[in-house]
């Protein structure tokens, strides 16, 4: 910049040296080449000094000052504007090429910047739904609201049982007091997924608890109904109903608590069947024991004794707690199950109460009777549908007359299945899964087995995941031949429990003993050419007894092989190193084989 000013000044004839004002010099520290090539400053001539001679020496010098003077004046406003002119350009050039990038670029500083994790009270809190402890907790809060569940109401009702124990009730219920407070600390910190991810951030947490309902049943639950107590004392409660104890009624807004819990357990275990008609069981027994103290509640309120339907408090025996309970149980009993053979009602008051059970009773067990026999009915599912299958071979062997001896090995063979695994088809049982979780549960069960055979020895693990998933359990019953000398080897056996016998053309010499472990029919799999047998089989392997044996498929393997050729290549080699072994191997014919193999990929190429 200083130079294209000083080349245009000098142009212009001005005897000052714009190098040497500040103005230019620091707009020559800030410049850059490619801005200061846009940039010209075009500055008037200044006007010449008057030398006629008409003008005298004396006129000449103030001219000549006052030249100088406008010339000075021109040079700085055309500094002024040069400056600006610079200012502008660089604003021009240094201007983002695209809002978004910067906006990108905004977001990556953001991110990369470390911000201090968020923490509530000081503490960074975040539960994981899905850990054991949680599940834990949530069975101790599920005993504290099953707590409230039935001795609220029965305390309620029956005085003997408020009355009996005021330190254990006091105990117990500001203990349940306090497991609902943690919990709505620990619910209002439960992690959920977003986008996959398990949110950890606690204001996030917190936000997603309020925004749902959760929170509103959680403070309906955490009300402090005891305030009532300064007014009303909870243990002076004598042949009164309701006993102050009432007032904790809103403790039962935690049950979708108990709910959750249940669906935990029946997710996770291992006999769901059970742990449902469990359930059903316990809700069976706790509508029976609010009937029961609702029919105590309508005698208080109708009076004692006033009728043969209401219940007679008169006499030693009837005015004891236990009478009271079991009396009240077992008419609530009669009436929600239908049975009957309860009182007869003697007003309009006790009509209708016994109205509306009868008719709940009728909707609430019809129901639960219905889950009941569903359950059970699942239960033996696999029994009944094992059975079905067995008695259709049955029928087919009578039907086409099969023989006594075929058919009796046909149904120990169902017999033994059945035994062993309950005849469950694994294909059927797997086939809701993913194929990444089927081949996990695959590589846990048959990995170890297959790592047996020598020629997948030091395989990749891709390709041992990819033939796991082949494996196919075969189950052979005693006598059995698994393969016979000459026949076309298409398999090869892994054997995963039981005994089997190589024997010689009589069936009866005994040649060698295969226990679990062992392998055959491995190299007929490969196809390796000059094997002098041919891929047929060697010798004939018979079952001892029961024997489950993992089948692989020839057609399996080469699939399995077509996306690991390196792979291939070693386990041809293996196998013809085991034929050499046996001088089953004929070299000629190999090395023809390869040849005509590298022939045609050049041919190919």
């Amino acid at each position: 910049f200083n130079s294209v000013l000083s080349r245009n000044f000098a142009r212009e004839e001005y005897p000052y040296n714009y190098a040497r004002h500040p103005l230019g010099s620091a707009i020559s520290r800030d410049s850059s080449k490619d801005v200061l090539a846009e940039v010209r400053v075009q500055t008037p001539i200044s006007g010449t000094t008057n030398t006629s001679p008409v003008h005298g020496q004396d006129n000449g010098q103030p001219a000549r000052l006052f030249s100088a003077m406008r010339g000075r004046l021109r040079q700085v406003a055309a500094s002024l504007q040069a400056a600006v002119r610079f200012r502008h350009i660089s604003r021009r050039e240094t201007r983002p090429p695209d809002w978004f990038v910067d906006k990108s670029n905004q977001d990556e500083a953001t991110e990369n910047r470390e911000t201090p994790a968020p923490t509530c009270w000081g503490h960074r809190i975040v539960v994981n739904p899905s850990l054991p402890s949680h599940y834990k907790w949530l069975m101790v809060v599920s005993l504290a609201v099953l707590y409230n569940v039935i001795f609220v109401l029965g305390r309620a009702v029956f005085w003997e049982l408020n009355n009996a124990s005021p330190p254990l009730w006091w105990t117990l219920d500001y203990l349940c007091d306090v497991i609902y407070i943690l919990d709505t600390l620990i619910r209002s910190h439960e992690g959920y997924l977003e986008q996959g991810l398990l949110v950890t951030d606690p204001h996030k947490l917190r936000m997603h608890y309020f925004q749902s309902k959760k929170w509103r049943t959680d403070v309906l639950s955490l009300l402090p109904t005891d305030i009532v107590y300064c007014w009303w004392p909870p243990y002076n409660c004598y042949v009164k109903v309701p006993c102050p104890v009432i007032i904790r009624l809103n403790r039962l807004f935690r049950m979708p608590r108990l709910r959750e819990w249940f669906e935990r357990t029946e997710t996770d275990t291992n006999y769901p069947n059970v742990f449902r008609i469990c359930k059903v069981v316990l809700a069976i027994l706790v509508l029976i024991h609010w009937n029961a103290c609702l029919y105590f509640a309508i005698s208080y309120a109708i009076g004692f004794g006033t009728d043969s339907w209401v219940y007679n408090l008169n006499g030693t025996v009837n005015s004891t707690l236990m009478r009271q309970y079991i009396y009240s149980f077992y008419w609530s009993t009669l009436t929600l199950t239908t049975i009957g053979e309860t009182p007869v009602p003697e007003n309009d008051a006790e009509y209708l109460f016994v109205v509306a059970d009868f008719l709940a009773g009728v909707l609430i067990f019809a129901t639960i009777v219905g889950n009941i026999g569903s359950m059970i009915s699942n239960m033996n599912v696999a029994r009944v549908d094992f059975q079905n299958r067995m008695d259709g071979v049955k029928q087919y062997m009578a039907f086409r007359k099969v023989g006594r001896e075929l058919e009796g090995r046909v149904i120990r063979w169902f017999a033994y299945t059945w035994a062993e695994s309950g005849a469950l088809d694994e294909e059927r049982v797997l086939s809701a899964l993913p194929d990444k979780l089927k081949a996990e549960i695959a590589i846990r069960v048959h990995l170890e087995t297959l790592r047996k055979v020598r020629i997948f020895q030091d395989c990749e693990p891709g390709l041992l995941e990819a033939l796991v998933l082949k494996l196919r359990l075969q189950v052979f019953s005693p006598g059995d031949y698994i393969c016979r000398k000459g026949d076309v080897g298409k398999e090869m056996y892994i054997v995963k429990r039981g005994r089997l016998q190589v024997v010689a053309d009589d069936g009866k010499t005994v040649l060698a003993t295969l226990g679990a472990g062992s392998v055959f029919g491995e190299v007929s799999v490969l196809d390796i050419a000059g094997n002098r047998t041919g891929n047929r089989r060697t010798a004939n392997v018979r079952s001892l007894g029961y024997s489950d044996l993992f089948c692989l498929a020839k057609e399996d393997l080469l699939v399995a092989l077509a996306d690991y050729p390196e792979a291939r290549a070693t386990l041809i080699e293996r196998g013809c190193q085991l034929l050499r072994k046996d001088g089953l191997l004929d070299e000629d014919a190999l090395q023809k084989a390869r040849e005509r193999q590298e022939s045609m990929t050049d041919s190919l190429k």
